[in-house]
């Protein structure tokens, strides 16, 4: 697998240099950012190995490598799900069932990070494994949000149920508003691909469903656009009751 891009390459060298094979970096670069990712590849114990830039283009065609490319055997192995659920403090999740795009997982990935979401989920079926363009689109997210592929994600639901997560999931045609429902905590949000949405198990696995209101003439969002809508939501609320929380307290 090659990352490439500073956020990228960056993300995985903070994480250590298991898997790592060798950072590629074009050789006419000699300023702080490439100073400081060849300082933390050093640490990682990678070697940082200056070529042509004419080599840094033939490893990534087309893509902005940014001059700087990170061999990897894979991307780092996900928490499993027993784990997450360890400790007295749920962690906030994001489910996604029927996403096949790698640049939608990305973003997802993205977004997940950006709103605070502990791990992302998928089923082995009908999702998108943690390919090079979702790992490059992530820009270094993918190496902060685990993406853990379960065998059954209906199954997985039960079991963060159990566990005292409320499973929330968004479908076109629910009665209720994101912005009219008071989004409960610890959450697992649930999303499927846009145009046929969540599969009916998964949807009826949810504790409650939501719509996103649309004031166009677009029926849907784009996953990782919902996604980020709904999750930031959710950050919103759950500080207003915090700070609300600590004003009573006070």
């Amino acid at each position: 697998m090659l990352i490439h891009g500073f956020h990228a390459v960056t993300a995985r060298l903070k994480r250590g240099g298991e898997g790592v094979r060798e950072l590629y970096v074009a050789g006419g670069r000699d300023d702080a950012r490439v100073r400081e990712l060849v300082k933390l590849a050093k640490q990682a114990g990678v070697r940082a190995i200056f070529v042509d830039a004419g080599r840094i283009d033939k490893l990534c065609p087309g893509r902005r490598h940014q001059g700087v490319v990170l061999s990897a055997q894979t991307a780092l192995a996900a928490v499993d799900l027993d784990e997450l659920l360890a400790g007295e403090r749920k962690p906030r999740l994001l489910l996604l069932d029927g996403v096949t795009d790698p640049r939608n997982l990305g973003a997802c990935l993205r977004v997940a990070d950006a709103a605070g979401v502990r791990a992302v989920i998928a089923p082995k079926d009908h999702a998108c494994p943690l390919t090079e363009v979702a790992v490059q689109t992530a820009s270094g997210a993918a190496e902060t949000v685990p993406y853990l592929m379960v065998t059954n994600l209906v199954r997985a639901m039960d079991q963060l149920k159990d566990a005292g997560l409320w499973l929330v999931g968004t479908a076109d045609d629910a009665e209720t508003s994101l912005y009219s429902v008071e989004i409960p905590q610890p959450v697992a949000w649930v999303l499927g691909a846009e145009g046929k949405g969540l599969r009916r198990l998964t949807r009826e696995r949810c504790d409650m469903l939501v719509r996103i209101p649309m004031g166009g003439s677009v029926a849907s969002l784009n996953v990782s656009v919902a996604a980020g809508v709904v999750l930031f939501e959710t950050v919103r609320q759950h500080m207003s009751r915090e700070r609300s929380a600590r004003g009573a307290a006070g």
